[in-house]
C-alpha cells in the first residue's frame, strides 16, 4: 500500500520489500540521529496488521508459534516465529494482547500467507482471524519519545521503542502533529546497529532461529509442542547451528554498499576465494559508518577478517559459534 507521507517534501520512495513508504525524506543522517534522540517517528504503513480475536485466542495461538503466549498480559509486548516442519523460519510475528484482540504486524506482503495458514488451523477454537491492513497503519515511534498516543490507539512498547497501530485515516494528521518523519533507511540503520534481525533480509529458505539469535526473544524453549519445536530442541541440546550473525564494520571508502546477498569471504582468501556467507543488510550509519549483518558458517573465526564482495569488512560476535 502506497503511504500519503509520501508526498512530503523531500520524500524519496523506498525499493524492494519495502516499497510504499519513504527511504529517507532527503537527509538521512539527520534522520538517523532524530531517532537515536528519541524524536519523530518512522511511517511502517507497508506493514501487515493482522488481529486474532475470541475467548481462547491465546491458547489457540500458544500452540501454533515459538513464544509462550497462553498467559499473555494486556499490553506485554512479544515476537514470535512460525516455523515449518523442519523448523526452518516461515513467518515473524510483532504481537500485543489488548484484553480482547491480539494484534501483530508482519513483513509487507506476507499476511495472506499467513492468514491462509491460521485459518487452516482453526479447528474447533473459537477465534477469529482478520487482515487489518487496509484500516490499520503501523507507525513508529523510537525509544524515549514523548509523543502522545491517541486514545483506543492500540500500542506494542519494546525496548527499542513503541509502534502504534493507528487508524490508516489518521496517518497524515499525526505524522504533521508529531514528526518529523524519518524514513525507512534511517530505521534499518539503528535496527542493525542493534543486530535485529528481520525476516526476509537476514532469513533465507533454510535460516533457524538459532543461527539469528531469536532464541530467548522470539522462541521461548520451555513451552509445549509447535510446529519444528523438535529441530529446534536438537539443536539448542545436541548442536550447534551450521551458520551464525555477525554484525561487520565495512570499508568506509567505497561509494557503494554491498547489498543483500553479496558473498562474504576471508580476506586473506581474496574475493576469488570460496564463499563463507552473505551480507544480509547494509546501511550507512551517523556515526559507525558503513555497517552491515551478515550470515556466515559457523566455523569462520570470529577474528577473520572479512571480505564483503571486494569491501574489508571487520566483524563483531552477534550468535557465539
Amino acid at each position: 500500500m502506497k503511504s500519503p507521507l509520501l508526498s512530503l517534501p523531500g520524500a524519496v520512495p523506498a525499493e524492494g520489500r519495502d516499497e510504499g513508504v519513504a527511504a529517507h525524506y532527503g537527509d538521512l543522517f539527520r534522520e538517523q540521529r532524530a531517532l537515536a534522540d528519541g524524536t519523530g517517528l518512522v511511517d511502517l504503513s507497508h506493514r501487515g496488521v493482522v488481529t486474532v480475536t475470541g475467548s481462547d485466542r491465546l491458547a489457540w495461538l500458544h500452540l501454533l508459534i515459538t513464544q509462550h503466549v497462553s498467559e499473555l498480559a494486556p499490553g506485554e509486548a512479544t515476537e514470535a516465529l512460525i516455523l515449518t516442519s523442519h523448523g526452518h523460519i516461515e513467518h515473524a510475528l510483532y504481537l500485543v494482547d489488548d484484553g480482547e484482540t491480539v494484534w501483530m504486524h508482519v513483513e509487507p506482503g506476507t499476511q495472506g500467507d499467513l492468514i491462509a495458514y491460521l485459518d487452516s488451523m482453526k479447528f474447533f477454537y473459537r477465534v477469529e482471524v482478520a487482515d487489518r491492513t487496509e484500516d490499520f497503519a503501523v507507525v513508529h515511534l523510537p525509544a524515549g519519545s514523548i509523543a502522545e498516543v491517541p486514545e483506543g490507539v492500540t500500542v506494542r512498547e519494546a525496548p527499542h521503542g513503541r509502534d502504534l497501530f493507528l487508524p490508516r485515516a489518521d496517518l497524515e494528521t499525526y505524522a504533521a502533529e508529531n514528526g518529523p518523519v524519518a524514513g525507512i533507511l534511517a530505521y534499518e540503520a539503528l535496527r542493525v546497529e542493534a543486530h535485529r534481525p528481520r525476516l526476509g533480509f537476514e532469513t533465507d529458505h533454510r535460516t533457524i532461529p538459532h543461527e539469528l539469535g531469536w532464541i530467548g526473544t522470539a522462541v521461548h524453549l520451555q513451552k509445549g509442542c509447535y510446529r519444528g519445536q523438535e529441530t529446534v530442541a536438537r539443536v539448542q541440546n545436541l548442536g550447534k547451528p551450521p551458520r551464525r550473525l555477525v554484525f561487520l564494520h565495512l570499508d568506509g571508502s567505497d561509494v557503494i554498499l554491498p547489498g543483500h546477498g553479496t558473498p562474504v569471504r576471508l580476506a586473506a582468501d581474496g574475493a576469488e576465494g570460496r564463499q563463507l556467507g552473505f551480507i544480509t543488510t547494509s546501511a550507512r550509519h551517523h556515526e559507525l559508518g558503513p555497517i552491515a549483518l551478515a550470515l556466515v558458517k559457523r566455523n569462520v573465526a570470529v577474528d577473520a577478517e572479512l571480505l564483503a564482495g571486494d569491501t574489508a569488512a571487520a566483524q563483531e560476535t552477534v550468535v557465539e559459534p
